[in-house]
């Protein structure tokens, strides 16, 4: 099975540490970190059978969504060698909105 490199956006890094925030200041720092690393190796695991999820290339050529325990969604491409993360939304967020605006 092919693997690909894994990478995370500026934007996507960005909203794991938005996320881990919101909940260390919710809840606690472990508790935000129980919810992030579980997210991240979610992440990390798309370097193998990467074209999951569904395609949108109705709103950026090339875009894949995956679903994360029901609150997150994460946007991501696939190329021959990488897989870019480009954002991670969480909880209902205008994913599509505002990914249509940043293409």
């Amino acid at each position: 099975m092919k693997s690909r490199q894994i990478v995370f956006s500026p934007e996507a890094q960005d909203d794991l540490i938005a996320l881990y925030d919101w909940i260390a200041d919710a809840a606690s720092p472990p508790i935000a970190m129980a919810y992030i690393n579980p997210i991240e190796a979610f992440c990390v695991s798309l370097s193998t059978a990467s074209e999951r999820g569904r395609a949108r290339d109705d709103i950026r050529p090339g875009l894949r969504i995956i679903g994360f325990e029901k609150r997150l969604t994460v946007a991501f491409l696939v190329t021959e060698k990488r897989v870019t993360l480009l954002r991670l939304f969480y909880g209902g967020q205008d994913w599509e909105g505002v990914l249509a605006e940043e293409d």
